[in-house]
C-alpha cells in the first residue's frame, strides 16, 4: 500500500490517493483503496500527501489485531448497519405493522468515533466496560455539551445507549495520571506522524476555568479570571497546539497561579516526553518574564514572545516611538514595522498599523466618557474610581470636580498602533517572525473550541482527581473535533466544528419495531455537506432500510 499523487495533463490539480498492488492472473494492477483529494500548489499537495500517509498507516494497523480490536463500541444501528452489508436480504414487510420506536443519531458515533478509534484513544483504558463509556461520553459531549448526568440521559434518550452514573464514576477514577499522560501521547503522537515526523512550532497560552462553587481548596483557588468570575475559585490550564491547530498537551494549576509560570512545567513536560529538535515556542505577553526566557534559552528552544512596550528601557521606548524609522510592511498598506536590537542574541520587532491606532484612540475616549458620566453621579467620585485603569487620565478636584488631563492623554495617543514581539530566532526574517507570531490565533481558537462549543466550563466536579479526570475527556473530545475540522477543511471544504456538528446530528435512524419484536432501520436522508463528511473519512452512507440485528440495547450494569 502506499499514497500516488496523479497530475492531470495542462492543469496545476494533483489528485492525491492511496493504493494498493493487486494481482489478477498473472499480471499486477493497483487498486484506489482511499481517494484523498485534489490539490492545487504545492503547500496543498504537501498536507494533502501528509494526511494521505496517515490515513494510510491507520488501514494498515486496522488489520493488526494486537493493534486495533473489532468495533465494538458503536451503536447497534450502526452495528447493524455494517453486518446488513454481509447479507443484502430484501425487507418484505407489512408497513401497517410497523410503528417506529426511537429516533437514533448515528452521525456522530460513526464519524467523531473512526476519529476516536485513529487518534489511538479507544486504548486508554484497559477496563473495557470503562473504556467504553468514556468513548460514549466523549460523543455525548461533542454532540451536546452537557454535566455527565445530563450525558447519561442524552445517551439513552438520543442515542440509544443506556449506561448508568455509577458507571460513568468509575471511568472518571479510571482516568488517573498515567491515563491523563497516555491521552497526551496519542495527540502529540498523531500529530507529529501527522505533519511528517516534523512540529517546529508550538504555539503556548493559558486560560482559566471556573466552578459553580464558592469554595477553594488545593486546586481550586481564587485568582485573576479570564472569565471575570473573580469570586469563583477556578484552575489555570495552559495548552499547546502545532502550528496548524493541532493540540499536543495541556496542563492544569491551581487557580491562584499566575500564567507568566506556566511555561517552565510545560517545558519540563515536553522535554520529558517528547524528542523535539529543533522548535520555536510562541506565545503572548502574558509569558514574558525574565526566569521564562533563561529557561527557553537554556533548553536551547527559540522563541517568539508578545512584548510589553512601555516596560522597555528609555532607549529603547524612544526608538519605539520613532514612526520614521518604520519600513512599510509588503502584505499590509496600512502596517508598518521596525527591527530594534536589544543586544546580540535578541531582537524587538514592532509593528505600527494606522487602523489599529484609530480603535485604540477610539475605544480609551468611549471608555473615558462612559467613566466620566457615572463619575458625575457619585457623590464621591474619587473613592469610586479608586481602582479604575483610567484613573490616570483624569484630575480631580475635591470629591466631585473632574477633568481630562490632556498630557497623560498625549503620552498615551504615542502608544496607539502599537505592537511588539520579542525572539531569539535569527534565522527568520521580520515578515516571518510576524507571521509565526500571528499564528497564535489558533490556540486563542482552541480556548475558545473548548470553552464554548465543548463547554468545558463551569465545572461540576470538585475534588481535584475528578476535576483532572474532567479536564481529560475534554482534552479527547477537543483532539477528536480539530482532527476532523482540519481533515474536512483538506479534503472538502472549511467548516467550523459546529457546523460539522449540526450536519452529523442531523444525520438519524428511526428505528420501527412489527408486532413480531424485529426491528427495522430507516436511515435519515443526509445532506450534500453530512455525505462530503463521510466520504472524507473513508465511510459511505447509504439510506437503504435494513434489519436491526440486536433486539435490546446494551446496558451496562453497575
Amino acid at each position: 500500500m502506499f499514497v500516488r499523487v496523479k497530475t492531470t495533463p495542462n492543469s496545476p490539480r494533483k489528485s492525491v490517493q492511496i493504493v494498493e498492488s493487486v494481482r489478477d492472473g498473472e499480471k499486477v494492477k493497483q487498486r484506489i483503496v482511499r481517494y484523498v483529494g485534489i490539490a492545487m500548489d504545492e503547500q496543498e499537495l504537501k498536507k494533502m500527501v501528509e494526511l494521505a500517509e496517515h490515513i494510510k498507516s491507520k488501514i494498515e494497523h486496522q488489520h493488526d489485531p494486537t493493534l486495533f480490536g473489532p468495533e465494538e463500541m458503536a451503536q447497534q444501528a450502526i452495528k447493524s448497519k455494517n453486518m446488513s452489508k454481509l447479507n443484502d436480504e430484501e425487507l418484505n414487510v407489512n408497513l401497517k405493522n410497523l410503528e417506529e420506536e426511537q429516533r437514533a443519531i448515528v452521525g456522530i458515533h460513526e464519524i467523531y468515533g473512526k476519529i476516536y478509534e485513529e487518534l489511538g484513544f479507544g486504548n486508554i483504558l484497559k477496563n473495557t466496560s470503562s473504556a467504553e463509556i468514556l468513548k460514549h461520553i466523549v460523543m455525548a459531549r461533542i454532540a451536546n455539551p452537557v454535566s455527565k448526568r445530563a450525558s447519561v440521559r442524552q445517551l439513552e434518550q438520543d442515542f440509544g445507549i443506556q449506561i448508568n452514573l455509577q458507571g460513568v464514576d468509575r471511568m472518571m477514577d479510571c482516568l488517573n495520571q498515567e491515563a491523563q499522560q497516555a491521552i497526551q501521547d496519542c495527540a502529540y503522537n498523531t500529530a507529529k506522524e501527522l505533519f511528517g515526523q516534523k512540529i517546529d512550532l508550538i504555539f503556548f497560552d493559558a486560560t482559566t476555568l471556573y466552578f459553580e462553587s464558592f469554595q477553594e481548596d488545593e486546586f481550586k483557588q481564587n485568582g485573576y479570571s479570564k472569565d471575570l468570575k473573580f469570586n469563583q475559585p477556578q484552575v489555570l490550564i495552559s495548552l499547546m497546539v502545532t502550528k496548524q491547530g493541532m493540540p499536543i498537551g495541556y496542563q492544569a494549576f491551581p487557580g491562584s497561579t499566575y500564567e507568566g509560570h506556566t511555561l517552565m512545567p510545560i517545558l519540563e513536560k515536553v522535554k520529558a516526553n517528547y524528542q523535539l529538535d529543533k522548535v520555536i515556542f510562541v506565545g503572548d505577553s502574558g509569558i514574558l518574564n525574565s526566569a521564562n526566557l533563561l529557561a527557553l534559552e537554556q533548553a536551547k528552544y527559540e522563541y517568539i514572545i508578545g512584548a510589553r512596550l512601555k516596560n522597555q528601557k528609555t532607549e529603547i521606548k524612544k526608538k519605539i516611538l520613532d514612526l520614521n524609522a518604520y519600513a512599510t510592511y509588503p502584505e499590509n498598506g496600512q502596517t508598518r514595522l521596525t527591527a530594534i536590537y536589544l543586544d546580540e542574541d535578541h531582537r524587538l520587532i514592532v509593528t505600527h498599523n494606522a487602523s489599529r491606532a484609530k480603535k485604540d484612540a477610539y475605544d480609551r475616549e468611549k471608555a473615558l466618557n462612559k467613566l466620566i458620566e457615572k463619575l458625575k453621579k457619585s457623590k464621591k467620585c474619587q473613592a469610586f474610581i479608586s481602582n479604575y485603569g483610567y484613573k490616570k487620565y483624569l484630575n480631580f478636584k475635591g470629591q466631585s470636580q473632574i477633568s481630562l488631563n490632556e498630557k497623560k492623554l498625549q503620552e498615551e495617543a504615542q502608544w496607539d498602533g502599537l505592537h511588539g514581539i520579542i525572539t531569539n530566532a535569527k534565522h527568520l526574517s521580520p515578515h516571518e517572525l510576524l507571521e509565526h507570531y500571528r499564528g497564535l490565533w489558533q490556540v486563542e481558537e482552541s480556548f475558545r473550541i473548548t470553552k464554548h462549543d465543548l463547554k468545558v466550563r463551569p465545572i461540576f466536579h470538585w475534588t481535584p482527581e475528578r476535576v483532572k479526570a474532567h479536564l481529560a475527556l475534554s482534552f479527547i473530545a477537543f483532539c477528536c473535533v480539530r482532527h476532523l475540522e482540519y481533515r474536512v477543511a483538506l479534503q472538502y471544504e472549511k467548516m467550523s466544528p459546529e457546523a460539522i456538528r449540526q450536519e452529523l446530528i442531523r444525520i438519524q435512524s428511526s428505528i420501527l419495531k412489527d408486532k413480531n419484536g424485529q426491528r427495522y432501520v430507516i436511515p435519515s436522508k443526509a445532506s450534500n455537506h453530512g455525505l462530503k463528511i463521510y466520504q472524507v473519512m473513508g465511510l459511505k452512507y447509504s439510506t437503504t432500510p435494513y434489519k436491526l440485528i440486536s433486539s435490546k440495547p446494551k446496558f451496562h450494569k453497575p
